[in-house]
């Protein structure tokens, strides 16, 4: 019997678990966990029996090694060209739609630190995409690009040539704290040593997470600092976890239930 995990296709002999994902593009992503290693595949044929296009060189003995090799694999063989399937590239536009109303992001469901991302669009169909947190960090700086390039210079050009009769007080060495996401990562390296590896972040930048040591013990030492730092729009939290202690990086203003 096959069951579906994290959408992968799993069938299960005894302890052995075999996982298999089937890309568009003729490619085979195979994934077997022995009870206490793994091993991770690519294969051409869609059921993984065709030639061998990679190999793991080892085995990985525990399942966050074994998961994040295999996610590895499945992003190499999403960007192949189509491998005996008949088209150029599986990369065939037929989602391309408008979107309606809001888009609804979702921590993710697979046990594994993933974000969802569901989107409806005018024709009526819905779509989810199940991002990694590489990815939905990738995308979150992307967005924050668009805004700094794109968004706000229309903002400038709406406000361009407008004049005030108020009058403009004297001040100096105003230092206002971050306003972005991107603004605070950078405060955070600049100013703290804490540079993106230990960053986690909401796919809608409302909350920033420090994870690992020693960043977080820096952060939590220099606590009235990092405060200071980040007012008004930013406030920090320690949220204890399982086994360790996370610096959540919160926006002002916005409601986010109980921790």
């Amino acid at each position: 019997m096959t069951d579906v995990v994290r959408g992968w296709e799993l069938v299960r002999d005894g302890d052995v678990e075999h996982y298999r994902k089937r890309m568009a593009n003729n490619v085979a992503v195979l994934a077997t966990w022995h009870g206490d290693r793994g091993t991770v595949e690519a294969c051409v044929e869609p059921l993984g029996i065709g030639r061998t296009l990679t190999r793991s060189r080892t085995e990985f003995r525990d399942r966050e090694s074994f998961w994040t090799a295999a996610r590895c694999v499945v992003d190499l063989a999403a960007n192949l060209p189509s491998l005996g399937a008949g088209g150029e590239s599986p990369a065939d536009p037929v989602l391309f739609g408008e979107v309606a109303g809001h888009v609804e992001a979702e921590p993710g469901s697979g046990g594994a630190p993933e974000a969802e991302l569901t989107f409806t669009l005018v024709e009526g169909r819905r779509v989810t995409l199940v991002l990694s947190d590489e990815q939905a960090f990738d995308l979150c700086s992307r967005i924050t690009g668009l805004d700094s390039r794109v968004w706000s210079e229309q903002r400038e050009e709406r406000d361009f040539g407008e004049t005030s009769d108020a009058e403009v007080p004297d001040v100096g060495e105003v230092e206002s704290g971050p306003d972005t996401g991107h603004d605070v990562v950078v405060l955070l390296e600049a100013r703290f040593g804490v540079t993106a590896d230990h960053l986690m972040a909401h796919v809608d930048w409302s909350a920033l997470i420090v994870v690992g040591e020693p960043a977080v013990s820096s952060l939590v030492e220099r606590g009235e600092e990092v405060r200071a730092a980040l007012e008004p729009r930013w406030y920090p939290v320690v949220v204890d976890r399982p086994g360790e202690r996370w610096v959540v990086l919160r926006r002002t203003g916005l409601f986010y239930g109980e921790d």
